[in-house]
């Protein structure tokens, strides 16, 4: 490993790291994308993913765990505190960060069970399904265009390292949904069919839709199935993630 002590802000790497984490979707320019955390680079480690290069303060330097993991990539620079931060959209930042090159987007997966957002907004909401999906056994997210980035800080952040295990395909568009070979099934509350009353398919594509507006109808009209989620509470609608978890959770348990 290649260690460098850098204090000046202008430092190459440091100038070109700024960039890409002031841009949330900088990482479709440079093929790379910067995680900030020790869990986050523990959890790429853990799926094979490897760094290209490391930022530690000198701070983290001392503390041996994270020395560490620094050996992880060929080059790492340790940084003052101060110049940390500027690489940080944390209030708090943490104490090391990674640059991981992403790989080239994979082809859809006709049969894998899946997950699809259409249009969805916030990069919160996004980065929770992705754990859900993780957590869920659903390795295959397709994106469809007017979804948050993907691989920007926020959802990366909310993902808490789920992205490492997942397929991920963005920039989708309807059409290209005509890949896959499963059934889509949506959400709907015009529908009588309560989630936990069916035999749900499976695979199958779960397809979750914009905050405020929904599914779209083009997209509405591909899928084989709608399915309503009961709310004996009384309240209009689910938040996007909570749906989304309550659909991968009981097709897991149909599954066994």
């Amino acid at each position: 490993m290649k260690l460098d002590h850098v204090t000046s802000r202008d430092n190459p790497a440091l100038v070109r790291l700024r960039k890409l984490v002031a841009e949330p979707g900088g990482y479709r320019k440079t093929g790379s994308v910067w995680i900030e955390g020790d869990h986050l680079l523990r959890a790429a480690l853990q799926r094979g993913w490897r760094p290209g290069l490391v930022v530690l303060t000198e701070a983290a330097m001392q503390d041996a765990t994270l020395a560490a993991l620094a050996e992880s990539a060929p080059r790492a620079l340790v940084v003052p505190t101060a110049l940390f931060k500027g690489l940080s959209s944390l209030e708090s930042p943490a104490q090391i960060g990674a640059e991981l090159a992403l790989p080239p987007a994979p082809a859809i997966d006709p049969q894998a069970a899946s997950l699809v957002l259409d249009r969805l907004q916030d990069a919160g909401n996004v980065g929770a399904i992705l754990r859900s999906a993780a957590a869920f056994g659903v390795r295959q997210v397709l994106a469809l265009k007017g979804t948050a980035a993907l691989w920007s800080p926020k959802v990366v952040r909310a993902g808490q390292g789920a992205h490492f295990g997942l397929r991920l395909a963005e920039g989708l568009a309807v059409d290209d949904l005509a890949a896959l070979a499963v059934p889509l099934v949506a959400t709907s509350s015009h529908t009588d069919r309560r989630i936990h009353q069916l035999t749900l398919p499976s695979p199958c594509a779960w397809v979750m839709g914009h905050e405020g507006q929904g599914v779209s109808p083009a997209l509405m009209a591909r899928c084989t199935l709608t399915v309503g989620i009961p709310q004996p509470g009384g309240e209009e609608s689910l938040n996007v993630a909570a749906a989304a978890a309550i659909c991968l959770y009981e097709s897991h348990r149909q599954r066994g």
